[in-house]
């Protein structure tokens, strides 16, 4: 069975890749303009003063004007590193902080590094993700960092998948260490979502 999900998968990810490859270039900033102002808001709601996010690529919705402006704000922001073995190390954001390109080709910070429990301390964490369903499984990139991440908190928070509109279907496919989110933010909404976390 785990090949058919393995498959489903591919082939899904495949579609979606291809599909923000087509996005106009042009949107792109005014999606980031709405995530934006989505986050801003969800962080408010919240209460949040400490978050996780993601520095975005070129073709995901833009997370970088947030971070920017949350750090200005005086939130603290911790910004996933990968790691070899699977795991995300943490460096907290600094408005100026330099980038550099990841293991995987992924925008990254540059600065102190804080271990994989860094994360512990966040109270909302915002994650990328190539979908999420209306059940709140997300499907990632293939990778399973977040999954690990999520699955290996003693007190998760709140987690919200950052997607485009399109991007929030009806079912994707899932895999036993797969792990839902809360919500998604898009580039004109926040939905929460029924999540069943385990």
């Amino acid at each position: 069975m785990t090949g058919a999900i393995d498959n489903a998968k591919r082939a899904l990810r495949a579609e979606l890749r291809e599909r923000r490859q087509q996005r106009p270039e042009t949107s792109f900033e005014s999606d980031a303009d709405g995530v934006k102002a989505q986050l801003d808001r969800l962080v408010a709601d919240a209460g949040a003063r400490s978050v996780s996010c993601f520095l975005s690529a070129p073709t995901e919705p833009g997370t970088h004007a947030f971070i920017v402006d949350a750090v200005r704000r005086g939130i603290r922001v911790l910004l996933p590193i990968t790691r070899a073995d699977g795991l995300l190390d943490w460096a907290v954001a600094d408005e100026h902080g330099d980038i550099v390109e990841g293991l995987f080709g992924m925008p990254e910070p540059v600065g102190e590094v804080l271990s994989p429990l860094a994360v512990n301390d966040v109270d909302l964490l915002i994650i990328p993700a190539a979908a999420v369903d209306r059940t709140g499984m997300r499907l990632g990139w293939g990778r399973g960092y977040f999954d690990k991440t999520i699955g290996s908190m003693e007190r998760c928070p709140p987690v919200y998948a950052v997607i485009f509109d399109s991007e929030l279907l009806d079912e994707v496919p899932r895999d036993v260490h797969d792990q839902p989110v809360d919500g998604v933010v898009t580039p004109t909404r926040t939905v929460t979502l029924a999540s069943h976390r385990r």
